[in-house]
């Protein structure tokens, strides 16, 4: 049978993005106590097709997923995006995930198990780029509820646990009730503090009777000066630490 997709195409015309998304996905996380925890991730992944290809066949994206069954965590993030991109002679390779994880947070007195939303953006073109996202639910004035969204860029070693921590100890002041505004410097402060990340981007949001409030920090400003963030960082592995000594 012909292959249609890997066909040369004459008009000269990049394909900025084509890929697959709301694929749901078993995957390990590795968290701070080195155990592996079970979760279900819901994946998009996608390249960039230079302009001499007509397109690619959408079941590679599947098989090259496929390739890590049972042996698939976190730490196979990078390995994935260069098989994608080198299978699919792809100018960029793009990686989605996002997925509930569990944890028992301090603030919870030790007690509660409470699921915090994940996220991780990866891209490898020349280089590759990371940015973990996790959703923490927080406390703010007036009523309490909100939803604060932190996104990382890392320096070294940094936990799911030890970043979901840093967001909660830096609103457990007991003194006050905290506005959207005052969370979110807050929250930047504590994030800045700790000397691991390379960038950071703050949201803190409620919902009011009638409107959304909302409060945005950012650092550093441009984000422009922001540099890639190694792959390994996020999983409990060194940054020098090459991909071959991984034991996936």
């Amino acid at each position: 049978m012909k292959d249609i997709q890997n066909q040369c195409d004459s008009r000269r015309i990049n394909i900025r993005k084509v890929g697959i998304r709301g694929l749901s996905y078993p995957v390990i996380v590795l968290d701070k106590a080195h155990r592996g925890q079970k979760t279900v991730a819901t994946v998009a992944m996608s390249v960039n097709l230079p302009h001499q290809f007509k397109g690619t066949h959408m079941s590679r994206f599947v098989e090259i997923l496929n390739g890590f069954h049972e042996r698939f965590t976190l730490s196979a993030y990078q390995r994935i995006l260069e098989e994608m991109k080198e299978r699919l002679d792809a100018g960029a390779a793009h990686l989605e995930m996002a997925f509930p994880y569990f944890f028992v947070p301090d603030q919870s007195g030790g007690k509660q198990l409470v699921r915090y939303e994940c996220r991780l953006f990866g891209t490898l073109a020349d280089r590759l780029e990371l940015v973990a996202e996790v959703r923490v639910p927080v406390a703010v004035a007036p009523g309490g509820g909100a939803m604060a969204v932190v996104a990382v860029r890392m320096r070294q070693l940094f936990w799911i646990e030890d970043l979901i921590e840093t967001v909660e100890a830096a609103l457990a002041d007991p003194g006050g009730a905290f506005s959207v505004e005052r969370a979110s410097s807050a929250i930047a402060a504590a994030l800045s503090a700790t000397g691991a990340l390379i960038w950071f981007r703050v949201q803190v949001t409620k919902q009011g009777l009638d409107h959304l409030a909302f409060a945005v920090r950012e650092w550093p400003d441009p984000p422009e000066a922001v540099q890639p963030v190694h792959a390994l960082s996020l999983f409990g592995s060194g940054p020098e630490m090459p991909i071959s000594d991984l034991n996936v």
